[in-house]
């Protein structure tokens, strides 16, 4: 077996889309993000994907549970700002014991331009750990890979809800432009 050059090794945003489908992941749900844009446009050129924009959140929830009961999976993607919109609707994978994967990009964290994003992405995993989600956050690259099969298999061989927070610091900084 031989290593890849870490210049020749995908990013960690490519690597995303390949193990939600080792799990036969069939629907990726989201709110646009430029954090999840790898995944998201990889899933929109995959014909076994059904990726689809939410207008809000907490829609995924739903839609997930919905092909969770027609015998798919799905994974849900958005930002901490949105998970502040799913509080409630959390309460629906408490009650059916559904498998819920979400991948959560932080606001309010590292670099944030946006006071605005502070206060929901300093609550987002402590929100997110009393509605009885499963979390881990990835800050290093080299971490998401590794959490995200590991959030995967707790969520869809367990019937869990778990999420993965991706630090800021992943994405990079953002910037104000006019």
């Amino acid at each position: 077996m031989s290593a890849v050059p870490a210049e020749e090794a995908p990013s960690w945003q490519d690597q995303i889309l390949p193990i939600l489908k080792s799990f036969d992941v069939r629907h990726l749900v989201y709110v646009p993000d430029a954090g999840h844009a790898a995944a998201i446009r990889a899933a929109e050129l995959d014909n076994g994907i059904v990726s689809l924009a939410l207008t809000t959140e907490e829609e995924g929830i739903g839609y997930l549970l919905g092909a969770h009961l027609g015998g798919e999976r799905g994974a849900l993607l958005m930002q901490s700002s949105g998970v502040g919109n799913c509080l409630n609707t959390l309460a629906l994978q408490t009650m059916t014991r559904f498998p819920l994967l979400m991948l959560v990009t932080m606001r309010g964290d590292w670099a944030e331009f946006n006071p605005w994003q502070n206060p929901m992405g300093q609550a987002t995993e402590a929100a997110l750990k009393l509605m009885g989600v499963r979390t881990c956050r990835a800050d290093q690259p080299g971490d998401v890979p590794h959490l995200v099969h590991g959030a995967a298999t707790m969520a869809f061989n367990g019937d869990e809800a778990t999420a993965v927070l991706l630090g800021q610091s992943l994405v990079g900084e953002k910037k104000w432009v006019k």
